[in-house]
């Protein structure tokens, strides 16, 4: 009897409230059967070693340690990939303070960024004050070239442009997810391009079920073979060349430690 009443009562709240049923479209139960009927269960990627796509040691320059932002490990990927390229030429979706991009600027020969106006932004309903924080670490680099727009009607075909890296870390609900990684493989890749999702996972070992299903509608299925997780951070990766990798069964017992100097720098 006391489940009726929780699911009446359910049902009088939803009628009161439709709303409410982005909590269960939005859950991780809902999103985990999806991939069980839509992607024949396939619930995380397989994981290859950060260790072989970074550089060791590595350096990270600008780095808050505020919230929203990417793990360090995230950053020093993306760097260290940006420097295995010559003459790198790097895409971003998504600036936030601009953490990862001034980081990677530093061993790419040019940067682009994409976030939303600051018009848009307010139309939000956000602060202006987030609206000014977009891009404050990177705004003065003279090798990033930061456009706006909202990625579901923004042209990308337009830039007439192909990009070496790409990293794809705008609005993390599904349909964003699919539609960014949709139009970057439609627009941006030539055949080596390497594609790098954030916050694929919540933390490093922990898969956000929402994120990796729309990385897996949004990429053409033939190339799913090359998505991987990489360990140690939020971030699965499309390379264009098969990678040694294996299925991780979590909690994970650590194989390997990082060394961490810090010193800070008032701006």
């Amino acid at each position: 009897m006391n489940k009726i009443r929780k699911l009446i009562g359910g049902l009088g709240l939803l009628f009161k409230n439709p709303s409410l049923i982005n909590l269960i479209t939005d859950s991780e139960f809902y999103w985990k059967n999806y991939l069980n009927k839509y992607q024949n269960n396939l619930l995380q990627l397989q994981t290859v070693d950060i260790s072989k796509l970074i550089e060791n040691p590595s350096e990270l320059n600008h780095y808050a340690f505020l919230g929203g932002g990417s793990l360090p490990t995230d950053i020093i990927l993306l760097k260290s990939l940006s420097k295995k390229i010559p003459k790198c030429s790097y895409f971003e979706i998504g600036t936030w303070r601009g953490e990862s991009v001034i980081n990677v600027s530093e061993t790419a020969k040019e940067c682009f960024t994409l976030n939303l106006s600051e018009e848009d932004i307010l139309a939000e309903g956000l602060p202006q004050k987030y609206a000014d924080l977009h891009g404050i670490l990177s705004k003065e680099r003279k090798n990033i070239t930061h456009l706006f727009g909202n990625t579901l009607t923004y042209d990308f075909g337009a830039l007439g442009k192909k990009f070496d890296l790409i990293f794809i870390d705008g609005n993390h609900k599904y349909e964003f997810v699919k539609n960014d990684t949709e139009k970057v493989f439609s627009h941006l890749v030539h055949k080596e391009s390497v594609v790098v999702w954030h916050d694929y996972a919540s933390n490093p070992e922990k898969v956000r079920f929402d994120v990796l299903a729309g990385i897996l509608d949004g990429l053409p299925k033939e190339k799913h073979a090359n998505l991987y997780h990489v360990s140690n951070s939020l971030c699965a990766i499309y390379y264009p060349e098969e990678l040694e990798s294996k299925s991780i069964d979590f909690p994970i017992q650590p194989n390997k430690l990082f060394t961490v100097k810090i010193q800070a720098k008032e701006i």
